[in-house]
């Protein structure tokens, strides 16, 4: 079953480069399929263009889910990620 994160970008500049690479390299080392969702698009979150590709601003809500076998590891790290370079909020 598929696990989910909805996220909050508190980040004034939005999703941009440096933390967007700091995701990819996070969920890259898993075998799980990771998509980040926003504004009705979908993008695979292991492509660091596929997710600039979204413009993704300050105060959006994203969703990324995580669906394999280390789906609840991919989700951890990814939260854990998202707390530490501090450009977003778990809801």
């Amino acid at each position: 079953m598929a696990k989910e994160v909805k996220v909050l970008i508190t980040d004034p500049v939005g999703l941009y480069a440096t933390p967007v690479t700091e995701l990819v390299d996070t969920v890259k080392i898993f075998n799980c399929h990771v998509h980040l969702f926003y504004n009705e698009k979908e993008v695979n979150m292991k492509s660091m263009m596929g997710v600039l590709s979204l413009g993704i601003p300050s105060k959006a809500h994203i969703i990324i889910k995580a669906d394999g076998v280390d789906e609840d590891s991919a989700i951890s790290a990814i939260e854990e990620k998202i707390k530490s370079t501090g450009i977003g909020d778990i809801l």
